[in-house]
C-alpha cells in the first residue's frame, strides 16, 4: 500500500465545527496509519461569503486538536498554492480540456433567462428544476466566436442523458444514480473560479491526495463528481462519506443556528470555543471519534491508540445524534488520566483569568485532590478557588449547621478553633483524628461538626477533602478563617 495522501478542505466562510473536526481526525488518522502526509487547504472561491479571520480560525482550530497539517498555506508543501484564489490558471487549464475533450461547453444564459427557466419549470411543475440544455445545443464555432468577442459566459459539465451513473462510497458501497436525475453543474464561473465541483477534484488530483474524506452533504452531487474524474481519466480516490451530525435530541441535523442554545448549557459545536469552555483536546478527539466509528461508544484512546485502531472499514452511515454528555464524560475521563504537572499547567490560566494569584507550588498540591472533580478545566475555579485567596466570605446562613441554631454552631466553631490552635502543625494526619474525637464526644454528626469549619476554611458548601485541604491552606490562614466564622456566628 502506498502512502496515503488526505486532505481536509474547509471554505473559510465561517467557524470550524465539529463536523469539520471529525472530518479531520478522520483524515489525519488515515495519513498517520499508512506512513503519509495530512493536508490543509482552503477552498475560497465563494467571496461573497468569505468570513475575514476564519482562515486563522480554522489553523489555531487543527493545531489545539493536535491534527497539525503536513502541508497548508501556513506550513507550505510541494503542492501549494493551497487556496484555490491562488490557483485560477490552474482550475481554467482543465475546463478548457474538458470543453475540448467535449465533456463540457460555455453557457451564456444570463442570470435573468435562468431565473424566467426556473420559474417555468415550477409552473409546469416537473419532477427537477434543471438547466435546459440551451447552450448545450450551440454550434462550437459560435460559442467560441462570442468567447473571442468578451462575452460573459460560465462553463458548464455535460452530463449524459441515458444511462446512470455508478458512484462507489466505502462506507455505503455502491451509488447508483439515473442520469437524468442529474444536471449539467457549472464547473466554472463567470470570474474564472471553479465551483467546488471542479475546484476540490481538479486539487485532490494535482495533489496526489488517495483519500477523500468529506461531508455526507455531497452525496447528492457525488454521481457528478465521479463523472467529472472519469472524463479527464484519472485515478478515482477513495471516497469517504461520514455520517451526518444530528441535534442532541435526534430530530434534525444539527445546524451552526443551534449553537446559541448549546452554549447556555456550557457546550458548543466550534471548536474554537471549546477549549474556552475548559475542554481538553483528548476528550474532545476521542467524543467525536466514536460518532460513526463502529466500536464501543465508551472506547477511551488517545490520539495514538486512534492510528493503531482505526479503520475506514468500520466506519457507519447511520446519523450520529451529538451527545454533550458523553463529551463531558470523555472529558472528565481524560482529565484523569493527566500527569500532576501537566494538569496544573493545564488549569492555571483558567484561576488567573478568574483574577487568583496562584503559585505553582501551591497549585501542584492542589490539584491532586480536585483531579477527580473536574469534568472540564474551569471547574477548577469553585473547587480551587479559595485556596488562593487571602480570607474567604463564606454566607453566614451556611455557617449554621442543621439542626443546631447559630448560638450552637459558633460554639462548635470555637471547640475546633481550639483544638487546631492547639496542634503543633496543621495536616491532615494531625487534625483529623482529634477532630473525630470531638465528634464523637460531642453527641454531634460529623455533617455538622465539620460542614460548619468546611463553610468557615473554604467559603463554601462543597470542596475537595476538608483535612487536606486544610493542610495546605496553612495553621494560620485556617485559624483565622474559623476566628471571623466564630464572629460572624456571633452576630446572628
Amino acid at each position: 500500500m502506498k502512502p496515503a495522501r488526505t486532505r481536509i478542505a474547509p471554505s473559510p466562510t465561517g467557524r470550524f465545527h465539529l463536523a469539520n473536526a471529525r472530518n479531520a481526525l478522520f483524515a489525519y488518522l488515515v495519513a498517520r496509519q499508512m506512513g503519509g502526509q495530512f493536508i490543509l487547504r482552503f477552498e475560497d472561491t465563494d467571496q461573497k461569503r468569505f468570513v475575514p479571520g476564519s482562515e486563522e480560525e480554522i489553523v489555531r482550530s487543527l493545531e489545539w486538536l493536535g491534527l497539525t497539517p503536513d502541508e497548508s498555506p501556513v506550513h507550505g508543501g510541494k503542492y501549494g498554492p493551497y487556496r484555490q484564489t491562488e490557483r485560477r490558471e490552474i482550475y481554467q487549464h482543465y475546463a478548457k480540456i474538458l470543453v475540448e475533450k467535449g465533456n463540457a461547453y460555455p453557457c451564456f444564459c444570463t442570470p435573468e433567462r435562468l431565473d424566467q427557466m426556473r420559474k417555468e419549470q415550477e409552473a409546469r411543475k416537473v419532477e427537477r428544476v434543471s438547466y435546459d440544455g440551451l447552450c448545450r445545443r450551440m454550434d462550437p464555432d459560435e460559442a467560441a466566436r462570442r468567447i473571442a468577442a468578451g462575452e460573459k459566459h460560465v462553463i458548464r459539465f455535460k452530463m449524459p442523458y441515458e444511462g446512470a451513473t455508478t458512484a462507489y462510497d466505502h462506507v455505503r458501497g455502491d451509488i447508483v444514480t439515473e442520469n437524468k436525475h442529474l444536471d449539467d453543474y457549472v464547473l466554472l464561473k463567470s470570474d474564472g473560479l471553479p465551483t467546488y465541483h471542479l475546484g476540490a477534484l481538479v486539487d485532490d488530483h494535482e495533489m496526489q491526495i488517495t483519500h477523500v474524506i468529506r461531508s455526507a452533504e455531497w452525496l447528492p452531487t457525488f454521481p457528478l463528481h465521479v463523472q467529472i474524474i472519469r472524463a479527464f481519466g484519472w485515478d478515482e480516490p477513495v471516497w469517504v462519506h461520514p455520517s451526518i451530525f444530528l441535534k442532541p435530541s435526534g430530530k434534525g441535523k444539527m445546524s451552526k443556528r443551534d449553537t446559541a442554545t448549546a452554549m447556555k448549557d456550557g457546550h458548543s459545536i466550534f471548536v474554537g470555543d471549546l477549549d474556552g469552555l475548559g475542554y481538553i483536546r483528548e476528550g474532545v478527539l476521542n467524543w467525536i471519534a466514536l460518532m460513526g466509528w463502529g466500536v464501543a461508544e465508551d472506547d477511551v484512546m488517545s490520539l495514538d491508540e486512534m492510528i493503531q485502531r482505526f479503520s475506514i472499514d468500520n466506519l457507519t452511515p447511520s446519523p450520529a445524534a451529538i451527545n454533550f454528555q458523553k463529551l463531558d464524560h470523555f472529558n472528565g475521563t481524560h482529565i484523569r488520566l493527566l500527569a500532576t504537572e501537566d494538569l496544573a499547567r493545564r488549569i492555571k490560566p483558567y484561576l488567573t483569568e478568574a483574577g487568583f494569584e496562584v503559585d505553582n507550588d501551591t497549585l501542584l498540591k492542589v490539584t491532586p485532590l480536585i483531579r477527580e472533580r473536574l469534568v472540564t478545566l474551569d471547574d477548577c475555579i469553585p473547587f480551587a478557588g479559595f485556596f488562593f485567596k487571602e480570607t474567604v466570605g463564606p454566607n453566614p446562613e451556611e455557617l449554621v449547621a442543621k439542626s443546631l441554631d447559630a448560638k450552637q454552631s459558633a460554639d462548635v466553631a470555637r471547640k475546633t478553633y481550639e483544638i487546631l490552635a492547639s496542634l503543633p502543625e496543621l495536616s491532615h494526619q494531625t487534625a483529623e483524628p482529634p477532630m473525630r474525637e470531638f465528634v464523637e464526644n460531642s453527641g454531634l454528626s460529623a455533617n455538622q461538626v465539620f460542614g460548619i469549619l468546611r463553610v468557615a476554611v473554604t467559603g463554601q458548601k462543597v470542596s475537595p477533602p476538608l483535612f487536606e485541604s486544610m493542610e495546605i491552606i496553612g495553621k494560620q490562614k485556617v485559624l483565622e478563617r474559623v476566628q471571623k466564622a466564630i464572629e460572624i456566628l456571633e452576630k446572628m
